[in-house]
């Protein structure tokens, strides 16, 4: 991870004097992969030192956002295919993760963002879901929030669209339409409604670090359009120039919307 270095403080500089201020995203998604790879690189003896730098990272990413003023940035720490690791890999990570979120509140007071956890919960440790729906609810209505933090715990994207589409069927008979008549009351706009996270817009750009190139199903629907970097280093060790150069490399881009 190392120390920013007077070169980096100077090339940091000149990265942020090369980007167009009037071309950031405005949300953006960040696909936190390699703590594993990390951990084995850095000759750690297990996991949890490696998580516990990943979490550090996460709070550094925020305070970066918060300079930069991006409006919205989701964030996948956990997905649903990853519970399938041994349990010698996830309990530490579960530990991990209900410590980050204990410390989330003052995190958000100091940087004026609201929070949103959004995933499949009920598959989570209790102490974690207690943990995360305890930040949540201390920074869900925030008034001096100036941007918001979506958190994808346990999340996975065909999970979610499973579920909007469960959910919006269900309000729709319920509110008394005939089942023959549901379909014709499914849209675009009806159908982002009952998403996790239906409040926010669509993702302009898809971060992903260790090297690896895919989304993994991250935010099937809303990254439809979204520009995508994908980055060598491994998650903890993700700096602020890479931040940076995203950004740029983003502005710099001519956005077609499938046009």
């Amino acid at each position: 991870m190392g120390l920013r270095t007077p070169f980096y403080k100077l090339y940091e500089s000149r990265i942020i004097r090369h980007i167009d201020q009037d071309r950031l995203p405005v949300h953006i998604g960040v696909i936190l992969d390699g703590h594993r790879r990390f951990a084995k690189a850095e000759g750690f003896d297990d996991y949890r030192k490696s998580y516990m730098a990943g979490m550090q990272k996460l709070e550094e990413l925020l305070s970066w956002a918060y300079q930069t003023k991006i409006p919205a940035v989701t964030v996948w720490v956990l997905s649903t295919d990853n519970l399938n690791r041994p349990a010698s890999e996830l309990n530490p990570y579960f530990e991990v993760l209900e410590e980050f979120f204990s410390t989330l509140p003052e995190l958000g007071r100091s940087l004026d963002f609201s929070l949103d956890v959004t995933g499949s919960m009920d598959m989570l440790p209790d102490g974690l879901r207690a943990s995360a729906k305890t930040a949540m609810a201390a920074l869900a209505n925030v008034d001096s929030a100036k941007w918001h933090v979506n958190i994808a715990l346990c999340y996975g994207g065909r999970q979610e669209i499973l579920d909007a589409c469960k959910s919006l069927v269900e309000d729709l008979a319920l509110s008394g339409v005939p089942a023959e008549e549901i379909s014709g009351h499914i849209d675009e706009e009806s159908f982002r409604e009952h998403l996790y996270s239906s409040s926010l817009p669509d993702l302009d750009l898809v971060i992903r670090t260790s090297g690896e190139a895919r989304l993994s199903g991250f935010l099937l629907w809303q990254s439809v359009y979204a520009e995508c970097v994908f980055v060598d280093p491994y998650w903890p060790a993700f700096r602020r120039v890479d931040f940076l150069r995203a950004l740029r490399d983003f502005a710099k881009r001519e956005r077609r919307f499938g046009r």
